[in-house]
C-alpha cells in the first residue's frame, strides 16, 4: 500500500495532516512509510493532478471519493468535505476508511495480503 501526503512548502495544514495519517495507520494496525511529497510549482502541480495542500492519496487514490474525479488542479490551500463540514486537515474516520478500501482492494493469499 503506498500512501502519499502532497503538499506545499509552508503549508499549515501539511504536518496536521501527516499526523492524523499516522494515527489512522495506528488504528488500522497498519504500518507502511507515509511518503510525504512537495509540490514545488504550477507545473509539477498539474503533472500530479494535484487538488490542492495537503492532499492525501492511497495507492494513488484520492482520499475524498467525491474529489477523485475533479479535473481542476492547483497550487492552493486545499479543504476536504467531511460529515457536511469542511476542514483544511482531512480527518481520521476519512483517511480510515480509504485505507480500508485500498486493503480490500488487494489481492489475498491463503487470508494474508499480498
Amino acid at each position: 500500500m503506498k500512501i502519499e501526503v502532497l503538499y506545499f512548502k509552508g503549508c499549515p495544514n501539511h504536518q496536521p495532516t501527516v499526523e492524523q495519517v499516522r494515527q489512522a495507520l495506528s488504528a488500522e494496525r497498519v504500518t507502511h512509510v507515509v511518503e510525504e511529497i512537495e509540490v514545488r510549482d504550477a507545473s509539477m502541480a498539474q503533472a500530479m493532478g494535484f487538488l490542492g495542500s495537503p492532499s492525501v492519496r492511497v495507492d494513488g487514490l484520492d482520499i475524498e471519493k467525491d474529489a477523485r474525479n475533479a479535473q481542476g488542479v492547483g497550487f492552493g490551500c486545499r479543504t476536504y468535505l467531511d460529515a457536511g463540514r469542511r476542514s483544511g486537515v482531512p480527518s481520521v474516520d476519512m483517511i480510515r476508511k480509504a485505507l480500508v478500501e485500498a486493503s480490500d482492494s488487494h489481492p489475498k493469499v491463503e487470508g494474508k495480503q499480498v
